[in-house]
């Protein structure tokens, strides 16, 4: 059965795939989940969804044979997402370097283990217009985030969001922010065929952060077969932005 999105990785649906899972149903957007540690061959393919998310699923649980099929899907249409954590990119158990899913991103991936965990403000900045964020208060209630996985953007993509990480420090009995670095954070590239992007942060928590709870109001969801969450509205309206501009939508 064909469905808006083949949803892979955030380890169940009954933990941090909750999140994302629970956004998509509340907007209307099917999909199809794998756990991260489940294998994924290449008849998962057989039929070929609008998109495919992976997030905080690790290189090793797909088959090279099923990497190249669903390169083969991306280069005739299927959007492709990847979003940020431990298992994704190059993180400590991520290893998409140098793979047929890797090379496909819009962004360098670090030979090295790319996790940055961050104890001090983060902050979201927009770069770009953009239907996946466009109307949004980025500039005006900033949202923050924990942690990120750090890439390159490659010179025909366009960066979106921006992390930008600040010292924080008491002086005077004021607090006080000093900026420290910029890195992409949302990196998208669009061709005739097929939309790409790397989302460089997850989108549960650890390394969501605050962003989980961004907005003035609540939104409830609750997918099936996982756990209902609690989430502020923006991050709602967020997530389903730069998901149906994934699945082609907007």
């Amino acid at each position: 059965m064909s469905v808006d999105v083949f949803y892979l990785g955030d380890t169940s649906l009954d933990t941090a795939a909750a999140y994302l899972a629970g956004v998509m149903h509340h907007a209307g957007i099917s999909f199809r989940y794998v756990a991260s540690d489940e294998n994924v061959t290449t008849a998962d393919f057989e039929v070929s969804p609008k998109a495919v998310i992976l997030s905080d699923f690790p290189a090793a649980n797909m088959t090279a044979e099923a990497q190249s099929l669903l390169a083969s899907c991306v280069e005739n249409g299927t959007g492709l997402l990847m979003c940020g954590g431990w298992e994704s990119f190059q993180g400590c158990d991520g290893h998409w370097k140098d793979t047929a899913i890797g090379e496909l991103l819009p962004v360098v991936i670090s030979d090295e283990d790319d996790r940055i965990n961050c104890d001090q403000p983060l902050f979201v900045r927009q770069m770009a217009q953009h239907p996946a964020i466009d109307n949004l208060p980025w500039g005006t209630r900033p949202p923050l985030i924990g942690g990120f996985n750090r890439f390159q953007a490659k010179s025909d993509a366009t960066v979106l969001l921006e992390s930008h990480r600040y010292e924080a420090a008491v002086e005077d009995d004021q607090l006080r922010l000093s900026h420290c670095e910029s890195n992409p954070l949302l990196v998208a590239q669009q061709s005739d065929v097929c939309r790409i992007a790397a989302f460089a942060t997850d989108v549960a928590p650890h390394w969501v952060g605050p962003l989980v709870d961004w907005g003035e109001s609540r939104v409830s969801a609750e997918a099936p077969g996982g756990e209902s969450v609690e989430v502020g509205n923006l991050y709602a309206k967020f997530l389903t932005q730069l998901v149906s501009w994934i699945i082609g939508q907007s």
